[in-house]
């Protein structure tokens, strides 16, 4: 399929005005101000016009329960697998899959044949290994030959501190851990990262803080997420990332949108705190339970995190809370991208993959997406659902 989007003001995510995107067999071809095709092209390439949408790349959630998560309040509070109409209207065109605190029932196998599955219905989906606990359960039996020899495996996690639900590791255990995932993505030609849910304890990111002071993994292999959980933890993000560290926020938010702790009026605060926007990034936690608990540990309730979040806070971040277009829609397409060492994504330049959201000028509502050089919605109609949907 050869597509030409003419006329729409692109944020790749620099601001490049009005462009012109060719885009074939998945990757985009040519940005130009203007490009024209010879009359015989005519039969083999849909041209759309884009003018009077905003074009940004597609958008990338990090930390999303594809198979599901939950559980914390027994059977029933197991929620359910993504589809891929959520991924759709919130303009998302690549997911990671991560297993959360239950690693008993919610298997590897699982997670890589539901990412596979996301895969063939037209997004790309990739997966971490491993969940809160350490030693993990992997497929291969260290996560180092899981990112070697499994394609959609790209880095471990998501690996809990701080946290009553967490198997509470020693330095040296989460040491050996990460360094298995940095030379498993060494070796693979992938990121490796280990993304590490950080809990309500007052530990904070004090273990991550003592790693990377006693070893020699650097501080960029780590992705700390759920940094807006609570306002000491933010306090303590805003010091990690001044030394270089990545922060992660989570646009799934038990709080609402409006509290101080929604993911776009942290975005804003980081950066008036002096903290580099390219050490952050915006991720939903989809499908994952959001779980309420008291000062003894019990559970008082619970949502369910959704991966049209993940839009709507960076949307927030520009309209609400005065962040430029450019560095909000940052946090969940090159920044991501950058973090995760996913080559092929995260920009609108030629020889990336051929991912976008398509804006409506007028609301910033999401009207089009285009995944892998493919109509997923067009005109604010989803024309390509999951299986079952």
């Amino acid at each position: 399929m050869i597509t030409l989007l003419k006329s729409g003001e692109v944020y790749a995510p620099d601001y490049l005005g009005q462009k012109d995107i060719l885009t074939a067999g998945g990757k985009i071809a040519a940005i130009e101000d203007n490009i024209e095709l010879p009359n015989s092209f005519n039969d083999h390439i849909e041209v759309y016009d884009a003018a009077g949408k905003i074009i940004i790349p597609g958008l990338i959630d990090g930390h999303v329960h594809i198979t599901g998560g939950g559980g914390e309040g027994s059977f029933k509070t197991r929620t359910p697998e993504l589809m891929l109409s959520d991924c759709v209207k919130g303009g998302i065109t690549t997911v990671v899959g991560v297993i959360g605190t239950d690693g008993s029932t919610r298997t590897m196998t699982n997670l890589i044949a539901k990412a596979k599955g996301l895969t063939e219905e037209g997004i790309t989906c990739y997966c971490l290994s491993g969940n809160y606990h350490v030693p993990v359960k992997t497929v291969t039996g260290s996560v180092e030959t899981d990112i070697i020899l499994i394609h959609e495996v790209i880095g471990t996690g998501e690996i809990a501190i701080a946290d009553h639900r967490s198997s509470q590791p020693a330095l040296q255990e989460l040491a050996r851990l990460s360094s298995e995932s940095r030379i498993g993505g060494l070796l693979a030609g992938k990121g490796g990262a280990v993304v590490v849910h950080v809990g309500d304890s007052r530990q904070r990111l004090t273990l991550l803080e003592k790693l990377v002071e006693k070893t020699d993994i650097p501080i960029s292999q780590f992705i700390p997420t759920h940094i807006n959980r609570n306002r000491e933890l933010l306090k303590a993000g805003i010091e990690y990332g001044k030394r270089g560290g990545y922060i992660d926020l989570t646009t799934s938010s038990v709080h609402g949108e409006d509290n101080e702790l929604s993911s776009s009026k942290c975005l804003k605060k980081l950066l008036d705190s002096g903290v580099d926007i390219s050490r952050i990034s915006f991720t939903s936690d989809g499908q994952g339970s959001l779980p309420k608990f008291n000062s003894y540990g019990e559970l008082t309730g619970m949502e369910v995190g959704r991966v049209t979040s993940l839009f709507q806070e960076v949307r927030n971040a520009f309209l609400k809370e005065g962040v430029t277009m450019e560095d909000a829609v940052r946090t969940a397409t090159s920044n991501p991208a950058e973090m995760l060492k996913l080559t092929e994504k995260g920009r609108i330049e030629a020889g990336k993959d051929a991912d976008f959201a398509l804006l409506d000028r007028t609301d910033y509502s999401v009207s089009g997406v285009i995944a892998l050089g493919k109509w997923m919605m067009k005109e604010k109609e989803i024309i390509k659902k999951g299986t079952f949907e």
